[in-house]
């Protein structure tokens, strides 16, 4: 579990199963990831299960944002390796643009340069994505390049 001023960054458990079929299954997020495609239930168990193992074996990990209780998005590392990370992040609607992203993005880089000691985080965000451009120049990404309606950026670990 990692604790910022307002809001938790925890390991998926298998009551999460609800809240993460809501976000992976609303074709409205659909928009800011990769994937676009509705998961099955038996799908998203897995991916709960998997998401117990360890970073180093799986490439990736996905923690869950909580608020006071309450489940408000998901950031996770994907494409694992000891030197970098992809990172994405998603906020419910009722909960965005009110510092949470912010937050847990900065939580996960520090998680990320200090714990994990890796060399750099790298994000893909859609160039018409104003919001998480925003965000990620906000906690210090660099553009990186542009590529297919794609805007590539980096931050690298000070040293």
């Amino acid at each position: 579990m990692l604790e910022g001023k307002n809001i938790v960054l925890r390991s998926l458990r298998d009551s999460d199963l609800e809240f993460l079929e809501k976000i992976e299954n609303n074709k409205e997020n659909w928009q800011f990831g990769s994937e676009k495609k509705q998961y099955s239930r038996e799908e998203l168990v897995a991916y709960i299960a998997n998401a117990k193992v360890d970073i180093a074996l799986t490439k990736q990990y996905r923690f869950v944002i909580d608020f006071r209780g309450a489940l408000i998005g998901l950031i996770d590392l994907f494409d694992y390796t000891t030197e970098s990370a992809g990172v994405g992040v998603i906020i419910t609607k009722k909960y965005r643009n009110k510092g949470f992203a912010k937050e847990a993005l900065e939580i996960l880089i520090n998680y990320a340069f200090f714990t994990l000691e890796i060399d750099h985080l790298h994000a893909r965000i859609r160039k018409n994505n104003l919001f998480s451009i925003r965000l990620f120049n906000s906690c210090g990404f660099a553009l990186q390049s542009e590529r297919l309606g794609f805007q590539y950026f980096i931050k690298l670990a000070q040293k």
